[in-house]
């Protein structure tokens, strides 16, 4: 195995990454995530960022060997981890004194990972902390520091409340409760991100899919994520304050499943595209090329014969409201 001496990272950087599917010369395009960044918060993105999420777009590395520390500590190359964060990430800038751009999380999720201009990494907490001057040098830190309980390890990290509830609370119904869902879906889905008309390129997900899956997309489950892709309900403590199911509409999330999304498409006896996962990764959801939407992970069902009538179900409610 060759060192990217260019990179200034070590032997075990370069073998953490291979296993997480990265490869001299990958690039993915990344409109998908710039999209859905300036949705939700204005962000935008300068040419570092974009060459970056280029190369690790999509990541995540476990470490190397894998054990607990270092699967618990991954670091996930989302920028969509940062969605809602905007402010955050505006006051982070201005504390290091340059434009940040959010390309992923460390620490559990405890830490955003924000890139500047020059393309030098900041660990972004309460504080901002400048990683290297250099990509590799970053990335060969963050991979050392993973596979032990360094500065950078922080479980016990109190999780602020995610921008969901805090949404959900804030928006207004629209014309589309009643005719095609109840108030409540359409209240639900508009907290998680949806709204009428909205239409996001799908670009980066197939790339990365069809590279690492070999997942070939179909028109429904093009339509669909371009409506309703990274729309979702997040988990949060103690279980029973959930009214809903928490799921996740990120098709990345079926990066490494592709044999269960065969699996399940086999028991099927149709096509499946995979649209992302819900209770807390225990289902996917996938996409047949009729819109009729299957769930499951050692066995499959049917969880509804339209993409609305999924959603419809996907937000109806485990605990019953409060009177």
């Amino acid at each position: 195995m060759s060192v990217d001496q260019t990179r200034g990272w070590p032997p075990q950087t370069e073998e953490v990454l291979r296993r997480a599917g990265w490869r001299p010369g990958r690039s993915v395009p990344t409109n998908t995530w710039e999209s859905i960044l300036r949705e939700r918060g204005s962000f935008a993105a300068h040419d570092a960022a974009r060459r970056f999420l280029s190369e690790f777009g999509g990541l995540v590395t476990y470490g190397w060997p894998a054990d607990s520390i270092t699967t618990a500590s991954a670091i996930r190359f989302d920028p969509l981890r940062a969605q809602w964060q905007y402010e955050r990430f505006a006051r982070a800038g201005r504390e290091a004194g340059a434009l940040l751009y959010p390309v992923g999380t460390a620490d559990e999720g405890a830490s955003f990972l924000g890139i500047t201009e020059d393309g030098a990494l900041h660990l972004v907490r309460d504080r901002v902390e400048l990683l290297a001057p250099t990509t590799g040098q970053a990335l060969a830190h963050l991979i050392e520091a993973q596979s032990s309980r360094s500065a950078l390890w922080t479980p016990d990290a109190p999780a602020g409340e995610h921008p969901f509830w805090r949404r959900l609370h804030t928006v207004t119904t629209g014309p589309d409760a009643g005719p095609r869902w109840s108030e409540e879906t359409d209240r639900v889905l508009r907290a998680g991100g949806w709204f009428p008309g909205r239409s996001v390129p799908t670009e980066t997900w197939e790339t990365i899919l069809l590279q690492t899956g070999g997942f070939e997309i179909h028109d429904a489950a093009r339509r669909f994520l371009a409506e309703f892709g990274a729309v979702g309900v997040p988990y949060r403590e103690p279980w029973d304050s959930m009214p809903w199911m928490e799921f996740s509409l990120d098709p990345l999330l079926a990066l490494w499943d592709a044999e269960i999304i065969d699996d399940l498409a086999e028991q099927a006896g149709v096509d499946l595209y995979p649209i992302g996962m819900r209770d807390r990764g225990n289902q996917h959801l996938a996409l047949a090329e009729d819109g009729s939407v299957y769930a499951g992970m050692d066995s499959v069902w049917l969880l509804a014969p339209t993409p609305d009538e999924a959603l419809r179900r996907l937000t109806g409610r485990m605990q019953p409201a409060a009177p």
